[in-house]
């Protein structure tokens, strides 16, 4: 239940930023947008997005993961009241940021929050989750946005309609614990023993307590320490990884999702929003199952083969756009990308940025993962249109876009086989230790052959 709750914010993120999916053919008539302003439409709550690691790498060290999902919510609930009311289409993009910037918050806290209070054997599981959450997200808000289209309520009732997982969160945080992993590290080991006891039992909670206290002892803290070799690298592997997770194109086609099927000759409106929801009811279905596949397979397997099937669909949806197929087959290279990721790539990317760096300085080098997440997803979102329309004017087609994300999905996939280690199973302390064994390592090999290797 305390994961249940930590979740909503990854419900809100998945509802505030493809609620706009479905809104944006309305909003685009009614404030008459270019090219560039549609993706600004979008982009704006990411641009936001940018900004909350920034401001929680603060709070989650300083008041708690708790806290700071606290903050998320308000946010939220102001975003949800000013995109409700907004009459042009800057004070609209003013509201969203805002929503990005909850976004933001809730990204960076919620799975570090989860991971902190999950047991190792049920870790990859839990944190996602968050994921599931976040898909749950996604297809209420495009069932939302066509039931509003559909009566003809307007768009504003689709932003308003999200004060109801806002208040959820609001109640949901005052009933759940601190992070004890965050409790050891402000000396509140009796605390955090606690917690881990009611969740593990006092044989368990001993044991963890007592890594917990041996990694903290080891460990600054501070900026400095994610310039050492083991951690530098630990932040490479997360930040690279999740850069892939938004330029990897299976977002735009979620986030466009109505718009690319209006382009494609499905009808305007409610109807193109219909025509969407296959693809988004396919998330939920593949977001379930994969629970089980991240619980049999590896990290590493399940992650290559994802990204591998997603460059799959891009290259079929190119090959379908260069040949003018029916408009209806657009939909099945969304899927197979859509489901793609979910399965694998989506849910791992969260799990292993969540797992991989040492206790004290997770939330610092989860702020700058997060940072550049949201910075390759407003870059992303933002020319998606641009680029789009680029290569209709030029080629008076867009299938060389999808080309350019299959080549990127391949880079993805070589970068996870030469890169990513296997982590499934690991305490988190069991982790840290590993990137300190790579820095023992690199060391003695340097005193020893006097080069560095």
């Amino acid at each position: 239940m305390t994961v249940f709750v930590a979740s909503i914010g990854g419900f809100l993120f998945g509802f505030d930023l493809v609620v706009i999916a479905g809104a944006l053919p309305f909003i685009e008539q009614a404030f008459h947008l270019t090219p560039a302003m549609k993706g600004f439409a979008v982009s704006s709550a990411i641009l936001g997005s940018m900004s909350g690691p920034l401001i929680g790498l603060w709070f989650t060290e300083r008041v708690g993961r708790r806290m700071t999902m606290m903050l998320a919510a308000v946010f939220f609930a102001f975003s949800t009241i000013g995109t409700s009311i907004a009459g042009t289409i800057m004070t609209f993009a003013l509201w969203r940021f805002m929503g990005g910037v909850g976004i933001g918050l809730a990204m960076m806290s919620s799975p570090i929050y989860i991971a902190e209070l999950s047991p190792p054997n049920m870790r990859g599981v839990l944190v996602n989750i968050n994921q599931l959450s976040n898909v749950i997200g996604i297809n209420l808000a495009v069932m939302v946005s066509y039931v509003f289209s559909s009566k003809g309520w307007g768009w504003q009732w689709m932003f308003a309609s999200q004060a109801v997982p806002v208040i959820l969160l609001f109640i949901g945080l005052l009933l759940i614990p601190e992070s004890p992993r965050w409790l050891a590290s402000k000396n509140r080991a009796l605390e955090a023993f606690e917690i881990l006891s009611t969740i593990n039992g006092d044989e368990v909670a001993k044991k963890e307590i007592g890594e917990i206290k041996s990694e903290l002892s080891l460990e600054t803290g501070g900026i400095r320490e994610l310039l050492q070799s083991g951690v530098k690298r630990a932040l490479f592997i997360g930040v690279v990884l999740m850069i892939f997770s938004q330029i990897n194109g299976v977002n735009m086609m979620l986030l466009y999702a109505p718009t690319i099927l209006a382009d494609a000759g499905i009808k305007f409106g409610s109807l193109s929003i219909l025509s969407s929801i296959p693809i988004y009811l396919l998330i939920l279905v593949t977001t379930i199952i994969s629970f089980r596949l991240i619980k049999r397979f590896s990290r590493r397997g399940l992650l290559i083969t994802s990204v591998l099937c997603m460059a799959a669909g891009h290259l079929l949806m190119a090959i379908n756009l260069f040949n003018n197929w029916n408009p209806l087959f657009t939909i099945i290279p969304m899927l197979i990308g859509a489901g793609s990721f979910t399965l694998g790539f989506a849910p791992l990317s969260w799990v292993i940025v969540s797992e991989i760096f040492p206790n004290k300085v997770r939330s610092i080098a989860f702020a700058v993962v997060c940072f550049f997440l949201y910075a390759a997803s407003f870059v992303t979102a933002q020319i998606f249109p641009i680029v789009t329309e680029w290569f209709d004017k030029k080629f008076h087609n867009a299938g060389g876009v999808y080309l350019i994300f299959a080549g990127v999905c391949l880079l993805c996939a070589l970068f996870s086989w030469k890169m990513v280690p296997e982590t499934k199973g690991l305490s988190l302390e069991r982790i840290s230790s590993f990137w300190q064994d790579r820095q023992k390592e690199r060391k003695f090999s340097i005193k020893s052959k006097g080069t560095i290797v």
